[in-house]
């Protein structure tokens, strides 16, 4: 194989890469409406589910819908779902707790909406960990290139 080869390998291989994690993306926001609904649809009809959620596994359920949510919104919708939240003494300062973990984590991340901090869950990463070589060629060929724009930074509050 020549050089030339070597690089229409690499170049598809990095679109394909890339490709695959916006289905993921998309499989991933629909998996969680699903989430939604089912729980929904279960508690109408006076079902319980069989496997108990944690909190931490509620919040990320809600937020992978991919739409930025106060602290208010992800209690309401974990209680839309059906989440028992009777369980905490100050249901709120839990939730806060987990999204706090759940951004120092980088899972999450911190989006202004209405003069107040929501949280949105963070899409997995499109970039592969490569050398500098690699980046530079990736950098100087535009092979990769998202149609979408780059993330801003994510924010953490200060403690």
């Amino acid at each position: 194989m020549t050089s030339a080869d070597y690089r229409a390998a690499l170049d598809a291989a990095i679109r394909e890469y890339e490709s695959l994690g916006t289905e993921r993306r998309a499989i991933d926001k629909r998996l969680a409406e699903l989430a939604q609904s089912i729980g929904t649809l279960s508690r109408l009809l006076g079902l319980t589910p069989t496997v108990p959620l944690g909190l931490t596994d509620g919040c990320r359920l809600v937020l992978r819908a991919g739409v930025p949510l106060t602290p208010v919104d992800v209690r309401d919708r974990l209680a839309g779902m059906g989440f028992d939240l009777s369980r905490y003494s100050s249901d709120l300062a839990a939730i806060h707790t987990v999204l706090k973990r759940l951004n120092e984590a980088g899972e999450i991340r911190i989006v202004p909406r209405h003069g107040k901090p929501a949280y949105l869950w963070s899409a997995p990463p499109v970039a592969i960990a490569i050398g500098p070589e690699i980046a530079e060629y990736i950098r100087q060929s535009g092979v990769g290139r998202s149609e979408t724009p780059a993330q801003p930074p994510r924010r953490r509050r200060p403690k």
